[in-house]
């Protein structure tokens, strides 16, 4: 029988061990059933065929009841019912959640304590799933300074009493099957703390579906077969390859009349054939998993197992993948690992201690984004990270993760000021644990999703990014370069007349550009928060600002180093980004005045991506030194550059930039091979509303003539020729073979 002090525990939801007094025990007495229901009048036990066993008896008014069978009683096994009464006439028949044994194997209890799980989704989390042959949720989360938990949800009144958990002592995993729940069902974790206090209900950490804001229930969804990576599509993510990326904030694309979300049904059908009609080779998903604040831009994530219900069900998710794919499209998506929000339901002090964050908040709290820092030393905490990478890449489909702020990960220093933060146990700098855990998720990415990539945003010169994690390096595959994007918009932002002195600006990035393999970014961050749009970034008039943004976009595709353009530059968005509302598509309409200028932006776009593709000397050798050579590059006082692109087999495409309005008649190049050049693009061409200056001839529009190359020395070159530079431009050649 059970004591006072037990009754008085279940009746107050502070039971530490549930499964010791409810659902069936035997005794010498015989064998005891007990149940506890809030708000229910009675109960009674029904065999396997539906029959009444007996009632059971209230031993208290708060729901909890109990039955002795002292004669014959059936086996621990025994798969009983219990019909129970409600008031107003409300009854239901459950399986007691108390009468099934743990399902946690003893490798999934060892690996989920030892931080070594690959997959702990597999296992934590709330699944839907057959438990002698009863159909229900089996929920699991990690707790392990928790006085009591309990699952709530709408399943059962949001009532921590109907549904408190199992300990697993050995790695602090609290477990329960709960019979008759099915997907669709909203629930959180109810934790009593080791001091008494019962924490705001918790949303699942490892969730797989939630609440749409400022809701914040997690929601029990099944999440998709693992999909290996094709062949073409391993191809298409190698250094090797054209990569060139439209990165996506989905929420702000396209909206609807009534500036609603879009859903991923809508934007499957819309988005991956734009982008693919743009010749993009991948789309970058802005973090799609599931966060509180829209102004975030889903950078402060609290489920980093969900993907975001502001587009719908998350099966959707899979549609808009599967498209992408099938338009050719690889899918990289922003991963953040880097921090995570502070809301009360999510993962801060989630069982009344920094379980997953820095205890120390000179560790723990990122103060630009008043946000927190994830515990990298923290085995359990390494497991949850490593394991949202792969899930997302093999669960998902998606080929590659672009990590967020990777920087503030390395650096204990981040953003802090003397005695704001802790050394390493050298006394130095760096976060040996961040360090440790980046080198882990690449590692893992490489050997369990090989093809996938994994891409950094690091803003410093930290060493070794891209190399692999066995030669001393980070492991990613890719790193943003930011100091070319800073010192490219710097120069641009110039009157053309002071360029003279910036021209090291341009210069300086080939002294670093196969140091790591980089991807050249001119992403959201650059047009938010005052920055203006790119177009307004550049200087003078209208039709100067455009032909400079084309002269940029130019120089940018034909630069080493892969490719990254946020939505909207595509076309010359002129307003700034607004997370709020969709990109200003009416700029492309043809009756809006001044169209003609962000059509032929967007005209010129396509067009690079088509040469950037199709021409291995433009993407083959992006990442190594033996595919750029100078040709001009001490012509500061007319902003004159001019470089070769080369490939493995020796083809080769010259790029010439004037990057003043001045244009610059029979301007004299060499080039190293005799025989004719032809111009395969001219960013001041007509179809992209330029001025259609001639690159060769006199006369606009008159058919170009052969440039021939001559016995002229120039530029350490024994042959040369001459072209008229447009203003404010970007001149692609070829050899005409």
């Amino acid at each position: 029988m059970l004591t006072q002090a037990e009754i008085t525990a279940l009746v107050r939801a502070e039971h530490d061990d549930p499964f010791a007094v409810l659902g069936p025990h035997l005794s010498d007495a015989g064998l005891w059933v007990r149940a506890l229901l809030p708000g229910a009048t009675s109960i009674e036990l029904l065999d396997t065929d539906g029959s009444v066993v007996a009632p059971l008896a209230s031993i208290h008014p708060d729901g909890l009841f109990e039955l002795l069978l002292d004669t014959n009683p059936p086996a621990l096994g025994w798969a009983y019912q219990l019909q129970v009464h409600y008031p107003h006439g409300h009854t239901e028949r459950i399986d007691d959640p108390y009468r099934f044994g743990s399902t946690l194997g003893e490798l999934d209890r060892h690996l989920l304590g030892e931080g070594s799980h690959l997959r702990p989704w597999q296992v934590l989390g709330a699944h839907a799933r057959e438990q002698q042959g009863v159909a229900g949720v089996r929920f699991v989360v990690w707790a392990p300074n928790a006085a009591r938990v309990a699952v709530i949800g709408d399943f059962n009144q949001w009532e921590p009493r109907r549904h408190p958990m199992r300990l697993h002592p050995s790695n602090g995993v609290w477990e329960l099957f709960i019979p008759g729940v099915g997907v669709g069902a909203k629930y959180k974790y109810e934790l009593r703390t080791r001091d008494g206090r019962v924490l705001p209900g918790k949303a699942d950490p490892y969730a797989f579906a939630s609440e749409l804001r400022p809701a914040s229930a997690s929601v029990v969804a099944p999440f998709p077969r693992a999909k290996p990576l094709s062949e073409p599509r391993r191809l298409a993510n190698t250094p090797t390859a054209p990569v060139s990326i439209y990165e996506v904030h989905l929420g702000s694309w396209r909206r609807g009349a009534d500036n609603s979300f879009p859903t991923w049904d809508t934007l499957a059908e819309q988005l991956p054939a734009y982008v693919a009609k743009l010749g993009f080779t991948h789309i970058e998903l802005l973090p799609i998993a599931e966060h509180p604040f829209d102004g975030s831009w889903g950078y402060q994530v609290t489920g980093m197992f969900a993907p975001t219900s502001r587009f719908g069900d998350p099966a959707g998710l899979a549609t808009l993948i599967e498209a992408c794919h099938a338009h050719g499209l690889g899918v990289i998506l922003d991963w953040v690992p880097a921090h995570f929000p502070n809301d009360a339901y999510s993962l801060v002090h989630f069982d009344g201690t920094a379980l997953y964050e820095y205890a120390d908040p000179r560790e723990g709290v990122h103060k630009d984004w008043d946000t927190l820092i994830y515990n990298f030393g923290r085995t359990e905490v390494r497991n949850f990270l490593v394991g949202s990478a792969l899930y997302w890449l093999e669960c998902w489909g998606i080929d590659g993760l672009r990590v967020d702020a990777v920087a503030s990960m390395l650096y204990r220093d981040y953003s802090r000021e003397p005695g704001e933060w802790v050394p390493n146990v050298h006394g130095g700098r760096e976060n040996l644990e961040a360090i440790s855990l980046v080198r882990r998720v690449n590692e893992v990415v490489r050997a369990e999703a090989p093809g996938c990539v994994t891409v950094a945003e690091e803003s410093t010169s930290w060493p070794g990014v891209s190399r692999p994690t066995e030669t001393g390096g980070l492991g990613f595959d890719y790193k943003w370069n930011l100091g070319w994007m800073h010192d490219t918009l710097g120069y641009f932002a110039n009157d053309p007349l002071y360029r003279k002195h910036h021209h090291d600006k341009l210069t300086f990035s080939i002294m670093y550009a196969f140091d790591e393999r980089f991807v050249l970014p001119l992403s959201h961050d650059e047009v938010v928060h005052g920055k203006r749009s790119l177009i307004n970034k550049m200087p003078g008039d209208r039709w100067q600002m455009f032909a400079n943004l084309r002269a940029l976009f130019a120089y940018m595709w034909t630069h080493p180093g892969k490719k990254l353009l946020f939505m909207g530059g595509e076309f010359a968005q002129q307003r700034e980004w607004n997370h709020d509302r969709a990109l200003d598509w009416e700029l492309l309409d043809p009756s809006t005045q001044g169209s003609a200028e962000h059509r032929g932006v967007q005209a010129l776009i396509t067009d690079l991506n088509r040469l950037y593709r199709a021409r291995p000397a433009l993407h083959e050798l992006d990442c190594a030194p033996e595919g750029f050579e100078w040709v001009i590059v001490d012509d500061q006082a007319r902003s004159v550059l001019v470089f070769v692109r080369k490939d493995s087999a020796g083809g080769c495409v010259m790029v010439a930039c004037n990057f003043t309005p001045v244009p610059r008649p029979g301007y004299r190049i060499g080039v190293a091979m005799p025989g004719n050049w032809r111009v395969s693009l001219s960013t001041d061409a007509l179809r992209y509303a330029g001025s259609d200056y001639p690159c060769t001839g006199n006369k606009p529009g008159a058919k170009p003539r052969p440039i021939t190359a001559k016995p002229i020395a120039a530029h350490g070159h024994e042959q040369s020729i001459t072209l008229n530079l447009p203003p404010l431009a970007t001149v692609i050649l070829e050899p005409n073979t």
